[in-house]
């Protein structure tokens, strides 16, 4: 019956960092703006490939993580000058430079379903409705390009496969959250 679906593994997206749970993912979005007169918290990703995540908000304090993939999903929570301090999916917190950030929005599938054995799976369909086909099979943890959200679904890329993913089941958009 699911012969012709896709299956996407963490290997096939190329993720680097070990993400294991999602804090933050039942959070409504804020109406706080930051210095920046951007939303705060909001999602962003991470434009270079290799990101030093600090200690604080200034290349004087320590490296406390590197992340070695860009496009990785990571919310803003504040702002200081040039500086945001993220989280990541795993509730992982510190100082980038704003610079190292893009717009661009990607998400993760379910990464807090990682690690409930196997065959557990988030589905990506055809249309933005439960009972459109499924077009691929995606692993918790898997890296997804969103081009836009409606509050319930989001479309999305992945590894050359583009179809709907249900916004509860992705770390990178707020329940509810509309975007094009």
């Amino acid at each position: 019956m699911f012969h012709n679906l896709c299956r996407v593994s963490l290997a096939t997206s190329a993720l680097l960092v070990s993400i294991m749970a999602a804090p933050g993912a039942g959070q409504a979005q804020s109406t706080t703006k930051g210095s920046s007169g951007l939303p705060l918290p909001r999602f962003v990703s991470l434009k270079a490939e290799k990101v030093n995540l600090r200690i604080g908000p200034s290349t004087d304090y320590a490296v406390s993580w590197r992340y070695m993939k860009s496009g990785l999903p990571v919310e803003i929570i504040r702002e200081y000058e040039n500086w945001r301090q993220i989280r990541d999916a795993d509730g992982t917190e510190g100082w980038v430079n704003q610079t190292l950030l893009t717009g661009e929005r990607t998400a993760l599938a379910a990464p807090w379903m990682r690690g409930n054995g196997e065959n557990v799976y988030v589905m990506m369909r055809r249309d933005s409705n439960a009972s459109a086909a499924v077009i691929a099979k995606l692993e918790p943890g898997v890296v997804l390009k969103l081009s836009e959200c409606n509050g319930n679904w989001c479309q999305a890329e992945t590894s050359g496969v583009t179809g709907w993913v249900s916004q509860n089941e992705i770390w990178g958009a707020y329940p509810g959250e509309a975007f094009k």
